[in-house]
């Protein structure tokens, strides 16, 4: 834990404090038969210099999360002063960079969840009911889309609803439309990814869930049928409550995975419409020949912190769940 989180969350946390050093310019002047002219050069020497002096580069502070390209303070003020209305602030705010991506994030991760989690239970008691014969293959299909790497059926369905493939083909048919594309719409793009993360994260809920029902009194599921109570009362006031713990589990899990989405993004090439926090990240570090270390740095602490925000409820209900039960 301190090796490989703590340690490396401290070094990022540092690195976004200092930012790289401006390169020193040399102007010289150069004298021909025609007059003088003035050229710029940089002076290699002296910018090695600073930066055997200074590795981490200069000192910046804070200033890197509350530049443009992340809190935009300023920018956010300056947008509220002069709108006249909410949703006018709003456009401009999403505009910005990091509530952009912050945006898209969150409606990711509000959306996704809470599909996979009811999804999950659904498939799960549906599975369990089913007689033993038929139960080892329907868990097995039901399995795949996890076993899939994530960047191949991200690939997959990418390739399916482009014009030429399967749903794209169909969709232009549907509507006699032969140049629509769901990649050329902001909603649509946002639809695919919500539904390719929905397909992708469900096997991970269904199988917790299946082992969680396997571990469900049968006493006090025969005890309430005696009673008569229906299969959907039992499920909702046995079952449920039995499966709290895990419940509280996989949110944890989907919150954070969720939270930090990022190969559907690239997959798709879907930046021009969808990027999440991760995406900003990665594209910072793959600047040519120039990675902006300070400006990714600041986002990866900020995502840290909107990962911690989002756990915190969780976190506190499982915290007084587990005293409840000390007690």
């Amino acid at each position: 834990m301190i090796l490989f989180i703590a340690l490396p969350i401290v070094s990022v946390f540092v690195q976004s404090l200092f930012v790289q050093h401006e390169q020193v310019l040399v102007i010289s002047e150069n004298c021909g038969p025609f007059g003088c002219k003035e050229s710029t050069s940089i002076d290699l020497e002296a910018t090695q210099k600073l930066r055997e002096e200074a590795p981490l580069g200069r000192f910046n502070g804070f200033g890197t999360y509350f530049n443009r390209s992340h809190l935009a303070f300023a920018e956010v003020g300056e947008a509220w002063a002069v709108s006249g209305t909410f949703s006018e602030f709003w456009d401009e705010v999403v505009n910005l960079p990091f509530y952009g991506a912050l945006t898209f994030t969150l409606t990711y991760t509000a959306l996704v969840t809470p599909l996979v989690l009811l999804l999950g239970l659904a498939i799960a008691i549906g599975v369990n009911a089913l007689p033993r014969l038929l139960k080892g293959p329907s868990i097995f299909v039901s399995l795949l889309p996890f076993l899939v790497t994530p960047l191949v059926g991200s690939l997959i369905l990418f390739w399916m609803v482009d014009g030429d493939g399967v749903i794209g083909a169909t969709i232009q048919l549907i509507f006699d439309d032969p140049n629509l594309s769901l990649k050329a719409s902001t909603v649509l793009t946002w639809t695919m990814l919500i539904v390719y993360g929905v397909w992708h994260t469900l096997p991970f809920s269904f199988i917790v869930f299946y082992a969680g029902l396997q571990t469900v009194p049968t006493d006090t599921l025969e005890a309430a049928q005696i009673d008569g109570a229906s299969k959907w009362q039992r499920t909702i006031y046995v079952v449920v409550p039995h499966l709290v713990p895990l419940i509280s589990f996989v949110t944890l899990m989907l919150l954070m995975d969720n939270f930090r989405v990022f190969e559907p993004i690239v997959s798709f090439s879907a930046e021009a419409h969808a990027r999440s926090l991760s995406w900003i990240i990665f594209n910072d570090l793959r600047e040519s020949g120039n990675p902006l270390y300070a400006s990714a740095g600041a986002t990866s602490m900020l995502t840290i912190i909107g990962v911690v925000i989002l756990l915190t409820p969780v976190l506190i209900r499982t915290w007084r769940d587990f005293n409840r039960k000390a007690h």
